[in-house]
């Protein structure tokens, strides 16, 4: 079981496992990284699991008698993904990730560690000629896996083709360059691009 959510955590997913657990050794074998302890009964039905059952010492939410399920799976949620507060100083990233490389991963982390979050608008150019191929779901399926350490930190949204940014007096934000470092500058979209059609 661990095995297979260690398959889907390197994919980029999210893996939830339901299973007794009795022993503070078979948690620790598993690994898990989110502990959710869930003590709505004293005691279950298999005699031998009850006799050698050891309360959790660490867990990261313990689901007690009260609460209904679907409250549980609010507080498990807001803890696992912490939402997206737009009322917090955002750094706004604008492009078409066709696709979203490691350059446009490094210059958003570098984005989140000044400012604290992102807000990365996705320009719809899908099928705007060769250099375009993918649509906004795809990009935003890339991003949010690339990004899945900053779960809360980030909001992914669909823009149209925007091709000019305009302002007017200074209302109260900066317009900034962030330059990498030169082996990430040189990375080319284009370039991955005709690698994964080469294949």
């Amino acid at each position: 079981m661990g095995w297979m959510c260690d398959r889907v955590v390197e994919a980029g997913g999210t893996a939830i496992a339901d299973f007794i657990c009795p022993t503070e050794e078979t948690r620790a074998a598993f690994g898990a990284t989110f502990v959710i302890w869930v003590d709505r009964i004293s005691a279950g039905r298999l005699e031998d699991t009850n006799r050698m059952f050891i309360a959790p010492s660490r867990f990261d939410l313990r689901v007690k008698a009260e609460g209904s399920p679907q409250y549980w799976a609010e507080q498990s949620l807001i803890r696992l993904r912490p939402p997206f507060d737009p009322q917090k100083p955002t750094a706004l990233f604008l492009g078409r990730y066709q696709p979203f490389h490691t350059g446009h991963q490094r210059l958003i982390e570098e984005g989140l560690r000044r400012v604290g979050q992102v807000c990365i608008a996705v320009r719809d150019t899908h099928g705007i000629g060769e250099q375009n191929p993918l649509p906004f779901f795809a990009v935003k399926q890339r991003i949010e896996a690339a990004l899945s350490a900053y779960a809360g930190r980030f909001v992914v949204v669909p823009l149209p083709n925007i091709t000019n940014v305009f302002y007017g007096c200074d209302v109260g934000y900066s317009v900034e360059r962030i330059i990498l470092d030169e082996a990430l500058e040189a990375t080319s979209a284009t370039q991955i691009r005709n690698s994964v059609k080469s294949i």
